[in-house]
Parts: structure tokens; sequence; C-alpha cells
């Protein structure tokens, strides 16, 4: 479903995509298929959306973003792809930003460009990102930060002490400088 306010000029939009009011989607953008794209949301053309991903209202994709499967992309997030951004003036490279499966990103949240956001991590609303964000992990915060470790259900791990987090199902993770590692 596309409606009829909006402006679609891609035709690789998966079937089972609803795209609501007011939406620009460029030629070239590729926006698989049981997406959400909710109202005023801007997808710019060198831009790649997996399956089932969720985009809320007032987000942009720029060029250079690469979302993959069952992504969350709260209201009004803020993506940037140009490090030197100088008015009439494109950037000679545009840098690739991922955004892995499974990863939520809060509202207000603001990615600077070329990063990558782990799988099932989560970013705290209103954060604003200035590094990769391992998979798993949550950061929130101004800068944002490293502040535990997730469950694929988005619930915290429990610490355990000496680096050890314990997961829904009783499994032991060990955390060595910010990785994961199943014990």
């Amino acid at each position: 479903m596309i409606h009829q306010s909006s402006d679609v000029k891609s035709e690789k939009i998966g079937p089972n995509t609803q795209v609501w009011q007011f939406c620009v989607i460029l030629e070239d953008a590729i926006v698989g298929d049981f997406c959400n794209i909710n109202a005023n949301v801007f997808i710019e053309n060198h831009v790649v959306i997996g399956d089932r991903v969720t985009i809320k209202c007032g987000v942009q994709i720029w060029d250079g973003l690469r979302i993959e499967d069952d992504v969350f992309i709260g209201p009004n997030v803020t993506f940037t792809n140009d490090f030197k951004p100088r008015s009439k003036r494109l950037p000679l490279e545009i840098p690739i930003t991922t955004v892995k499966t499974g990863c939520s990103i809060g509202a207000n949240s603001t990615i600077l460009p070329g990063l990558s956001l782990g799988k099932f991590s989560m970013i705290g609303a209103g954060s604003v990102v200035t590094k990769d964000v391992p998979d798993f992990a949550l950061f929130y915060g101004n800068p944002a930060r490293f502040c535990g470790w997730i469950n694929i259900d988005g619930s915290k791990m429990l610490y355990q002490g000496n680096d050890q987090w314990e997961d829904q199902n009783g499994n032991l993770w060990l955390d060595e400088n910010q990785k994961l590692i199943k014990i």
C-alpha cells in the first residue's frame, strides 16, 4: 500500500510494504518486504532497506545508509552522511552507515556518518551516537555510551560479576573489550 499523498519514484519496494502519508522515496532506493514507512519519511537514492523494517514519522534516510532486516527506527531519528557539510557542496565520497539486523534506535537520536550499529543493539531515545555500537549493546546519552548488554527481546542481560553477563535463557557471556563471547 502506497498512500496517494506520497511521492514514490522507486519501483524496488516490497509488495507487502506500507508507505504512509507525505513520504518521498527516490528512484534508486531499495525497500524490502513487509516494511512500515510512517508519515513524513524521506528516503534518498543510494539506500538499501531490508525486510520487516519500521521507520517512524519524521525520519530522513540519506544516501549511504544500509538498513538490514527487522530494524526499528523511532520518530525523528536523524542520520547524517557528511563529515564536513557545507552549503552547495556534495561530499566526494558518501560514508556507509550500517544498521544491522534487529537494531532499535530510540526517538530523536542522532547517528553520525560511517558508523555500524550492531545486531540487536539498542540506542536510547535522544542519544547522539559518535562511534560504532557492538552487537547486543545498549547505548544511550550524549555522547552515547555503553550502558550494558541486552537480549534479543530488548531486556537487559544480568551482570554476574567478573565481566560475565547472563542472558534470558540462563547462558553466560564474557565481555571482552565490549564484545560478547559465549562461555
